[in-house]
This record gives structure tokens, C-alpha cells and sequence, in this order.
């Protein structure tokens, strides 16, 4: 059993790189020139600046607890690969854990807003083909 589960768990091959650079040395780097990495519209935010609430979730990054937010549009920085985080869905908070592969995305990739459509059946006497019931 143990085996079956170590054979499902997906390994790399190699260290993790994001455009040539690994995640200790993307984590050293300040943020103009983690910017410089990042596709257009990161590149633009870190640019601009970034918001004051985004701000604050960097300081509570730094404590290392679980961070329970509702930023969805927060961008994900080296710095917070590995830590755990409860990202908030409309209804529920998801827990993910930050991946190196997860840099440069938004945190509401990882928590979907919609589920499945699951529609019950027809009531009796929904539909015309529901008025024949089978003797067995």
C-alpha cells in the first residue's frame, strides 16, 4: 500500500527554476528585479506599487503562520513558497500550500469560485415519460 502511494506522488527530476533562476535564489532578490521575471501584467502591478492590504499580507508572511486572506488577486513572490495559506473561495477558505512552481500566478488560480453543476432528477410527474412507472 505505502508503495502505491509513494508511486502516485509525482518526483522531479531536477531543482525547480522560474526563467533560469532557482527558488533561494529568487527569494534573495528584492522586488524590482523579481519584477523584471514576471510576465506583463505582474511586471505592471510590482511597478505600480502595491496595494496597502497587499503590504500588510507580505508583513504576515513574515511571521510564518497560517494566513487566511481573501486577497485573491495577490500575486505569489518567492517568499512565500512552502508556506500554507487559506485562500477564500466565496464561501469556504481552501487551504493550498505554496508551490515554487505557483510563483508569478495569482492566489485565486488555487481556489475555484465554482464546483461541478450536480442537477437532481425529475419529480413525478415532471416530465411525460415520468408518468410510466414498470410493474417490476
Amino acid at each position: 500500500m505505502a508503495k502505491d502511494k509513494e508511486a502516485r506522488i509525482p518526483r522531479r527530476k531536477e531543482e525547480f527554476k522560474y526563467r533560469g533562476y532557482g527558488v533561494d535564489e529568487l527569494k534573495k532578490m528584492n522586488l524590482e528585479q523579481i519584477a523584471e521575471l514576471f510576465p506583463a501584467r505582474q511586471r505592471r502591478v510590482l511597478k505600480r506599487g502595491l496595494p496597502e492590504s497587499h503590504k500588510r499580507l507580505l508583513e504576515r508572511i513574515q511571521k510564518g503562520k497560517v494566513i487566511r486572506t481573501h486577497l485573491r488577486d495577490m500575486i505569489i513572490l518567492p517568499e512565500m513558497v512552502g508556506l500554507p495559506f487559506e485562500i477564500h473561495d466565496g464561501k469556504n477558505f481552501n487551504r493550498v500550500e505554496i508551490l515554487p512552481e505557483m510563483v508569478g500566478h495569482y492566489l485565486g488560480e488555487f481556489a475555484l469560485t465554482r464546483k461541478k453543476v450536480m442537477h437532481g432528477s425529475a419529480g413525478i410527474g415532471a416530465t411525460r415519460s415520468s408518468r410510466y412507472v414498470p410493474l417490476k
